[in-house]
Parts: C-alpha cells; sequence; structure tokens
C-alpha cells in the first residue's frame, strides 16, 4: 500500500517495526524509532490518516525518545478488521494491543492522539492497559460527542438539516479520487487554516486520499454517533488539549468542553488561525507540548529508575 508524505523529506526509518494482536485477532501495524531505552511516546493518528502523518513529531522526538507510531486499523499498512469491525470498542482495543506489545510492564509513556487518534485514548480510558502506561496524554484537535452537529465544514446555519447533511457526508461512499488542484482545496478549506503552506496541504491531501474507502466510510458512521464524554471523565492522567482556532471539523467549543471535564486537565493551547490538522500545520507547537509532558511526567521518572538500576549493579558487584 502507498505511503504518501512530505514531497521534500525522506520519511522517517523505523529502528524496528512490529505487529500487535487486538482482542479480535485484529493485526495493527506498528512502527518503534528512536532508542529502546528512552522516554516513550506513543502516536495516534486520526479518521483517514496514517503513521506518516507524524513524520514531523517522529523526526524532532526520535532523535530522544523511543516513538511508537500505529496505524489505526483498516488504514494505512493495518488491514480491515477482524470481527471487532469498526466501533470505539475496537480502537481501545488496539491501543491496549499495541501498549502491551511496545512497553514493558510499569513502563509509562506519554500518549497524543489527534482527532480520532485522541477519541482512541478517551475511548480507552478506563481500560487497565492504558491506566498501567499513560503518564500523561495530549489531546490534538478532537471531540467527544456531538460532532456532526458542532462541525461547521458546511457553510449552513447550525440545526437539524446541517447535521444531517453533515452526517451523510461523514458515511459518504464516493471515491476520492486522484489528489488534484480541486481536491487540494476542498481538503484545505474542511481541515487546515486559510494560512497553511502548499507543501503541507499537498502532503495531507496525499495521506487522506490514500486511505481506503471502506475505512473512511465505516469509521465516518462511527464518527457521526460518537459519544465518548464518559471517556473524558475517565482520563485521570495529567492531560493537556490543542486545538486550532479555525478548525471546522471539530471546532474550539470541543477542546473547551473536553479541557473543562477532564479530572487532572492541564489546560487548553488554542493555536491561532489553525485548522484541524494541527500536528501538520503547527508541527513545532504540537512537538513541544509532548516534550513539555515527556520532561514533566516520563523522563525525571526514567532517569530514576536507570539510576537505581545502575546502583543495585554496583552494589551486586
Amino acid at each position: 500500500m502507498s505511503r504518501l508524505l512530505h514531497r521534500d523529506t525522506v520519511p522517517p526509518v523505523p529502528a524496528a517495526e512490529l505487529t500487535a494482536r487486538s482482542a479480535d485477532g485484529s493485526r495493527i501495524h506498528v512502527e518503534l524509532h528512536g532508542p529502546e531505552d528512552a522516554p516513550a511516546v506513543v502516536l495516534a493518528h486520526g479518521w483517514t490518516c496514517n503513521t506518516r502523518f507524524w513524520d514531523a513529531q517522529i523526526r524532532d522526538l526520535a532523535a530522544d525518545h523511543r516513538v511508537i507510531a500505529y496505524d489505526q486499523r483498516g488504514h494505512g499498512l493495518t488491514p480491515e478488521p477482524g470481527p471487532g469491525g469498526y466501533s470505539t470498542n475496537a480502537l481501545a482495543d488496539d491501543l491496549e494491543a499495541v501498549l502491551a506489545a511496545t512497553l514493558a510492564p510499569g513502563r509509562r509513556a506519554v500518549l497524543a492522539g489527534h482527532s480520532m487518534g485522541g477519541m482512541t485514548v478517551m475511548a480507552a480510558a478506563a481500560r487497565p492497559g492504558l491506566r498501567e502506561h499513560a503518564a500523561a496524554v495530549l489531546l490534538c484537535s478532537t471531540g467527544s460527542t456531538r460532532l456532526a452537529a458542532e462541525a461547521r465544514v458546511l457553510p449552513l446555519r447550525a440545526g437539524a438539516l446541517r447535521t444531517r447533511i453533515t452526517t451523510a457526508v461523514l458515511g459518504a461512499k464516493a471515491p476520492l479520487g486522484p489528489v488534484n488542484p480541486v481536491s487540494r482545496k476542498i481538503l484545505k478549506y474542511a481541515t487546515m487554516g486559510a494560512g497553511s503552506a502548499p507543501e503541507r496541504v499537498d502532503a495531507c491531501a496525499r495521506i487522506v486520499h490514500a486511505c481506503p474507502r471502506r475505512a473512511r466510510v465505516e469509521w465516518g458512521h462511527v464518527l457521526a454517533e460518537l459519544d465518548l464524554a464518559a471517556g473524558v471523565r475517565e482520563l485521570r492522567m495529567p492531560t493537556a488539549v490543542i486545538a486550532g482556532t479555525d478548525d471546522r471539523l471539530t471546532p474550539p467549543v470541543h477542546a473547551r468542553a473536553i479541557a473543562a471535564a477532564l479530572p487532572v486537565g492541564l489546560g487548553l493551547t488554542e493555536l491561532a488561525g489553525m485548522g484541524h490538522m494541527t500536528p501538520v500545520e503547527a508541527p513545532e507547537a504540537v512537538t513541544a507540548k509532548i516534550r513539555e509532558l515527556v520532561t514533566r511526567y516520563v523522563a525525571t521518572g526514567t532517569a530514576a529508575e536507570r539510576k537505581a538500576a545502575s546502583a543495585e549493579k554496583e552494589d551486586v558487584a
């Protein structure tokens, strides 16, 4: 399957790749970047994307972090799912499987999820696997409920008509076709800020257009009916939120509601002029927030563990 990326970069080369097995037997493609014993970061991409969506973060963080990125079921190199199909429970199962396959018992990481990736973290909030491994969370450009009702992609007044049409668009079966000037313009309007650089628009368009149609449609139906408000209240680890002020897919009203409901909220960062694709539109801001969370909640503990292990070895010697 094609792996499409920024035209002016070479894709980050994984240190290793593996397949995690989800609860229903589905195979989940996972990439591992950076030193194995470095502080860990787990990246979950959004609807219609793949691990290449995180290229900027992987390139920066892999120098001194263990970066774990995976393709959501039906996306990228992860095939169509097994009996679990497409559901928020399946998203939670997959994340637990990735954490179990890549992190030793008790090892903790910063989990960053964009859009549907953030919804994945919310869906898994009460799961033992997430609570064991998540030291802190970053939710980027996401929502927990009422996605179709709040989306502002369609230039219509809020109400039942706009919600019905948005729901239909989310589940539309029409193929996207090849990337061209018209499709890039549409994607930019729907998902990115007006000032987004052309190369970043092109990168996002190529990633989105590479998504298999069935995954796009099936997950679109799930998103239209999404209700993870309870999951937000179960996120009991420190959680930061980032949103673009010009996000039409998940407008800032979602981020504000999530930030207000979090048990251990670290605040909301609103990025002026940015749309829905914040990790690509504002890579420096997103990467900096991940680094901040690692420094506060993972790196210190990792250093202490290494120091203790070293002292233990010296005592044995």
